[in-house]
């Protein structure tokens, strides 16, 4: 590991460490791996390899927390056809705002924006920091083959889009795939896994899967489970601020992970999502708990 993501994966730890409002898998909420997704030709959706949904159980009292409150009211705030331009109305611009003034109080965020702010990366006054988080995740842009603004990072990441009507793009986030799975929107379809890749786990919190949802397919999704908003809001700032690269390489907890982030324009971001590389043995501050 070079010395760059030595230094990002201690700030990760950190992150991670003070992610107070992260579930507990097998207490706050259970899944449901099944079995592997079959390999999709085309776009046939035909391969299933999870006859029931992928969560059993979350308990909702944690939406009922501030940042979670914050966050799922912008879920509804998007048209998920790429191609349709967005149309951010008053109510939804300050529901984005709330949003950032949720994060930006918690434990996470406080200690990406120390950092950040260490590397002269970002703004050291918290308005102008916010001003910064909502140009990075909510300004709209135009997607590929788009000629009005149809997308932001935020909702392609956290929200989800369709291209074609039979694919879904970005989609990256556990809280809008139970919110969707639970009203019948999602068809769980099994897990992925490659030569390379780690056996995933119900008690662990990434999960690479493969779903449909609307009318289009997701063949292949990397997801962190049972994280908070906000955790995944410092985190993909982090790597989208810090690195000029794609694909970051870190360690933390007991997970060595890329985190892959594709800016647009250099200026917003495009995607971003985890890829598990491998389950570390031993985390040496934390023991070997994954709570």
């Amino acid at each position: 590991m070079i010395e760059g993501d030595r230094e990002l994966s201690a700030m990760i730890q950190e992150i991670w460490d003070n992610d107070v409002n992260r579930l507990r898998p097998g207490i706050d909420y259970r899944i449901s791996l099944q079995g592997k997704a079959g390999d999709l030709t085309g776009l046939v959706d035909d391969n299933d390899g999870a006859g029931l949904p992928l969560f059993t159980f979350v308990d909702e009292n944690i939406f009922k927390k501030e940042t979670f409150l914050a966050f799922i009211s912008l879920l509804d705030n998007y048209e998920s056809d790429t191609g349709e331009p967005e149309i951010v109305t008053p109510e939804e611009e300050l529901e984005n705002h709330k949003f950032l003034d949720s994060i930006i109080k918690t434990p996470t965020m406080k200690i990406a924006h120390k950092y950040l702010v260490g590397k002269h990366l970002s703004p050291e006054d918290t308005t102008d920091f916010k001003k910064q988080l909502y140009h990075i995740w909510f300004e709209l842009y135009a997607r590929r083959g788009s000629s009005k603004p149809d997308s932001s990072g935020f909702e392609h990441v956290f929200v989800g889009e369709t291209r074609g009507g039979h694919t879904v793009i970005g989609f990256h986030n556990w809280i809008q795939l139970y919110l969707q799975e639970k009203l019948g929107h999602i068809d769980y379809k099994g897990y992925s896994v490659n030569a390379n890749s780690p056996q995933p786990d119900e008690n662990k919190h990434i999960l690479a899967l493969q779903f449909s949802w609307k009318n289009g397919i997701k063949p292949k999704g990397s997801i962190f489970i049972g994280v908070s908003p906000e955790f995944e809001f410092a985190l993909y700032t982090l790597c989208f601020l810090t690195s000029p690269n794609e694909r970051v390489k870190v360690s933390f907890n007991i997970y060595d992970v890329e985190i892959v982030c594709h800016h647009h324009n250099q200026k917003h971001i495009g995607t971003t999502y985890p890829v598990l590389v491998k389950y570390v043995d031993v985390a040496p501050h934390t023991g070997s708990s994954d709570s």
